[in-house]
């Protein structure tokens, strides 16, 4: 088993440089949530989007607006987003990627 880094209430890590993919896999399994490609594709995604911003995306809608904009209609949608990472995709997809909370997710 993976020994996690401190977490906050919410389960996000306390310091993204802490993150790695196995860490990633035992938070997505705390969720119910078995990493697939597609998974791993927007995780990239977002660490790639943070290492480049130095923030999450602040909300689902910019989350959903940024995938389409990288990836196309086909994955930048709601319902291919919340299919992938459920509740909240912007909350859960930057939690698995080991980012902080985006600012205005619920």
């Amino acid at each position: 088993m993976t020994a996690l880094p401190i977490r906050n209430n919410e389960g996000f890590l306390e310091d993204a440089r802490a993150w790695s993919p196995a860490i990633a896999a035992v938070i997505a399994d705390e969720d119910g949530i078995n990493l697939t490609d597609d998974h791993w594709e927007i995780i990239k995604f977002l660490r790639e989007f943070y290492d480049q911003h130095e923030m999450s995306p602040p909300s689902n809608r910019l989350f959903v607006k940024a995938v389409k904009e990288a990836f196309g209609e086909a994955k930048g949608n709601s319902i291919y987003l919340m299919q992938l990472f459920p509740g909240t995709p912007a909350k859960t997809a930057c939690r698995i990627a080991g980012l902080p909370r985006p600012t205005n997710c619920l």
